[in-house]
């Protein structure tokens, strides 16, 4: 039976070939354990260091691996089902990105200065981490909004881990919680872009699907 539109046809198909692809849904659980690990491992680090930029990349290791998990929920569901997940973690980093923004401001406020060996060697970690994960999933960057919805975390993972390193050169070199708090304000930026980006593909998808 033929499609009712061109694009309702491509997403269906791009959802058939990300259910019956057994790489897919390993690279998804591969990811969660990673960003579950990693959320631990920053959270802790983050508060033994008084670093905002740690705590918020904690806080995108927990939203990744929620967005993980509700992937794999939704990978045999319908492409209605799949846009609609992808709509809620795209809400999500939004949301992400707003929440960082008041942290903060709340340690620019408070004045506390950030420990940097801390924020750079768990960094370190957190990039090695994030970018085998971007590898793991480079091939899947072009399906559904809910498949582009999961590069786009960790290639923003990727890049918040690098300004977080460099946050940790800055803090050592001039004594001051500002290149903590820039950096913080570059990983808002980068989640609030994601997010808008995600929200925008699906509802174009969601639009597409025949009521």
């Amino acid at each position: 039976m033929s499609c009712e539109c061109h694009d309702h046809c491509t997403i269906e198909s791009q959802g058939r070939d990300s259910v019956t692809n057994p790489a897919w849904r390993r690279a998804l659980w591969i990811a969660l354990v990673l960003n579950l690990t990693m959320f631990i491992v920053e959270l802790t680090a983050g508060l033994l260091a008084d670093s905002v930029s740690l705590l918020a990349d904690a806080v995108d290791f927990a939203g990744d691996a929620a967005n993980y998990g509700l992937s794999l929920a939704v990978l045999g569901m319908a492409v209605v089902w799949r846009s609609r997940a992808a709509l809620v973690k795209g809400l999500s980093m939004t949301a992400y990105g707003l929440f960082v923004i008041g942290k903060a401001a709340w340690v620019l406020h408070s004045g506390t200065v950030p420990e940097p060996l801390t924020m750079g060697v768990v960094g370190a970690i957190a990039l090695v981490v994030n970018t085998g994960v971007a590898v793991l999933l480079y091939a899947f960057r072009t399906g559904d909004a809910n498949m582009r919805s999961v590069w786009l975390c960790s290639r923003n993972d990727a890049l918040s881990n690098l300004a977080v390193m460099l946050a940790a050169l800055g803090v050592f070199g001039t004594g001051s919680a500002w290149p903590d708090l820039v950096v913080a304000a570059v990983m808002a930026a980068l989640a609030l872009s994601a997010g808008v980006t995600v929200v925008r593909e699906a509802r174009r998808e969601l639009a597409a699907v025949p009521a």
